[in-house]
């Protein structure tokens, strides 16, 4: 509160003065003419005028006649021009009283206006969190008067048990959470409030129902991060060190390494590890070099500076995302499938107009995925097709992805198109062949 008061004291002094400047500053203070302005941008004309004849920029001829040109100028912009007086009249109030009044009543005037409109209790921040949570706490009451009027209402419980738990009402929550019944099945960050609410009940433990819980959300989301890192709890606080590392190593693969969250879990997995005795994660080992690069000469330690460089750049130039697009593709060669997948995120609007690029991912993610396409790698396959119907990794990819599906038809489709870009009796070609020729005999095994 006198944090406010000081605050407002002094925007009430400097309004005061904006005020009160122009009543009590003398009326006899000198001012910048036109003339004089004018005159004094003349001479400056005039000397640059002068040093150009001095550089020989202009002639004798030139010099004269901008001279007398400028000159001109001056003579029209300064042409005096009799201002007339106006004599005063009798004033009331003199500027000095004026002054007086202005300086007694705004300060006044502001008092009672914010008395009289103002709310004092919202300056008070503990007075304002006060308010702040009695509102919470009677929307909440309002929604729980509408869930029992509305027992039916599963998406309404669901809210009212997540609102419970943010406010600490375990008991209440579960109850609610109970009553939500099936609604939650699919919805995993209310599954693992549902987990949280039923291992806090239990003294922060989440054996039993809530490690069910959090399973359940993970099969909706695989990769969702609060899941992964609540079952590595789970399995820690069971002393199942070993599923302990496996759930947040497969968490630390999806933050940013640089980032203080894998800082520290870098950190609860060395100590998941010791705990376990399990020997430390081998940091320092780098992937093989692939063929064609040992034939150049490169080295492990080599193609891993260059890649490191890469990646320093970019920190600097994080719009580069052509760079990205490299670093990811080298990040995919040594292996490193979640830091590559991270690049690709960053290369920005190549991911949703460049082909290749396009294609690049949906690889990676499948590679990712054991050779898995369905989910987001068929998304991406589709989309660099509507891009370019021909493009030949993408057509092979949609047609891999329809095989593994079993709609041979489709598959042939799409080797049949890459057939129409690709040389005649080539190597590829013949390959292409083979597979439609192999996708034929299983449609034909699969008819009734």
């Amino acid at each position: 509160m006198n944090v406010f008061i000081g605050i407002a004291a002094l925007l009430t002094l400097l309004v005061l003065t904006w005020l009160l400047f122009p009543l009590l500053r003398s009326r006899n203070q000198g001012s910048v003419s036109s003339e004089g302005l004018n005159a004094a941008i003349h001479r400056d004309q005039l000397h640059a005028l002068e040093a150009d004849l001095a550089r020989g920029v202009i002639n004798q001829e030139d010099f004269e006649a901008t001279r007398d040109e400028l000159q001109l100028r001056l003579l029209d912009d300064t042409q005096s021009t009799p201002i007339a007086t106006t004599k005063e009249g009798k004033r009331w109030l003199s500027p000095r009283s004026t002054a007086i009044i202005v300086a007694l009543a705004t300060p006044l005037l502001t008092v009672g206006l914010y008395l009289q409109i103002g709310n004092p209790a919202l300056v008070d921040p503990v007075r304002s969190q006060e308010l702040g949570e009695q509102e919470l706490r009677d929307m909440v009451d309002k929604l729980a008067q509408r869930q029992n009027a509305n027992p039916t209402d599963l998406q309404g419980w669901t809210m009212l048990a997540r609102s419970y738990r943010a406010m600490g009402r375990l008991e209440d929550a579960r109850n609610a959470f109970e009553k939500a019944g099936s609604y939650t099945d699919t919805l995993p960050d209310a599954l693992l409030d549902y987990a949280a609410v039923l291992g806090g009940l239990q003294g922060n433990r989440l054996d039993g129902k809530p490690t069910t819980l959090i399973e359940q959300a993970l099969k909706v989301s695989p990769d969702h991060p609060g899941g992964l890192m609540m079952l590595g709890i789970s399995a820690y606080q069971r002393a199942d060190y070993v599923n302990a590392v496996k759930s947040w190593e497969q968490l630390l693969r999806l933050l940013d390494p640089a980032s203080s969250d894998a800082q520290q879990m870098r950190g609860n997995i060395a100590d998941a590890r010791a705990q376990g005795k399990m020997p430390p994660a081998d940091t320092t080992k780098l992937p093989p070099v692939p063929a064609g690069a040992a034939a150049g000469g490169m080295t492990p330690e080599m193609i891993n500076e260059m890649v490191q460089r890469l990646a320093a750049r970019l920190q600097d130039n994080p719009e580069d995302y052509a760079g990205w697009a490299r670093l990811a593709n080298a990040y995919k060669v040594q292996g490193r499938l979640d830091e590559a997948v991270q690049a690709f995120a960053k290369t920005g609007p190549l991911l949703a107009s460049d082909v290749s690029i396009i294609t690049q991912y949906a690889d990676l993610l499948a590679m990712r995925a054991q050779g898995d396409f369905k989910g987001q790698p068929i998304t991406l396959i589709n989309k660099a097709l509507s891009i370019d119907p021909k493009q030949p990794n993408a057509l092979m990819m949609a047609a891999q992805a329809a095989y593994q599906a079993r709609d041979y038809a489709k598959a042939i489709g799409h080797w049949e198109t890459v057939l129409t870009v690709l040389p005649k009796d080539s190597k590829d070609s013949r390959q292409v062949q083979a597979e439609i020729a192999e996708a034929k005999r299983k449609m034909t095994a699969a008819k009734p």
